[in-house]
């Protein structure tokens, strides 16, 4: 991992810009974090295909916010995200995903697998890079969490890597079928947020997934309103599940 600038924010928190092996992306560190008091760290999702300079300022928000608990937070790239290449077919995907949508219909299984599932095969072993990195680093403690983006992103990652210690989920998306099988291989502790009228949701979907889920501990936090209308309490509520399945350090108590 090579940091490429290092900005000290107002709030103490340190925010490094890096490149590990041509993926950009941000390390936010709270000022409590040292070698004797170690950061949880906290890994930022994002929607697919929108890029990390655009989202900038909501991903530095939600930093900003872990900062406070004790956190450090990261973010990368996504594949065919910035200016990274497209993902070969994601852009006729994209397309009859929309037409289905436009004319009423349900997606196809087969739009939805081509649409996200050549992201969740590049995202998935690019996090696992990120967090061999990042945990090499003397200031970030060993537990980690998974916040946000692509849910088929997180639930992957939460099935195939045991350092994931919690994941905070936002049901927004279509669903594989594949995502539905790996769901039930699940135990993470689970915190998943739902817009009940969001437009670009398939409600039942994301119901179906959340009863997949083999967590022992899993809740669903339902909310009204479309995807931008998510209450400001709802942050908080997340904010306490990470803090109680990945605790803050001794210096932020």
């Amino acid at each position: 991992m090579h940091v490429t600038s290092t900005t000290p924010l107002d709030d103490g928190t340190t925010e490094r810009e890096f490149d590990l092996d041509g993926i950009p992306g941000i390390l936010w560190t709270p000022s409590t974090a040292s070698p004797a008091a170690p950061a949880p760290l906290i890994l930022l999702g994002q929607p697919g295909g929108i890029g990390m300079r655009r989202m900038y300022p909501r991903l530095a928000s939600r930093a900003r916010a872990a900062a406070a608990q004790g956190f450090a937070s990261v973010a990368i790239e996504p594949p065919g995200a910035g200016d990274r290449p497209p993902l070969p077919g994601a852009e006729h995907a994209r397309a009859d995903l929309m037409r289905a949508i436009a004319a009423g219909e349900r997606p196809g299984d087969d739009v939805i697998d081509r649409l996200v599932l050549p992201l969740v095969d590049r995202a998935v072993p690019e996090w696992q890079r990120t967090l061999d990195a990042v945990l090499d680093l003397p200031q970030i403690g060993e537990r980690v969490g998974f916040s946000g983006g692509v849910i088929a992103i997180a639930v992957r990652l939460a099935a195939i890597d045991p350092r994931i210690a919690a994941a905070g989920l936002f049901a927004g998306s279509y669903v594989p079928r594949m995502t539905m099988a790996e769901a039930r291989s699940i135990t993470t502790p689970l915190h998943v947020l739902l817009q009940w009228d969001d437009e670009g949701n398939d409600r039942q979907m994301a119901l179906d997934l959340f009863d997949a889920f083999a967590s022992p501990e899993k809740t669903l936090h339902a909310n009204m309103g479309g995807h931008t209308g998510i209450p400001a309490f709802a942050g908080e509520d997340a904010a306490g599940f990470f803090a109680r399945h990945l605790g803050p350090t001794p210096h932020a108590r």
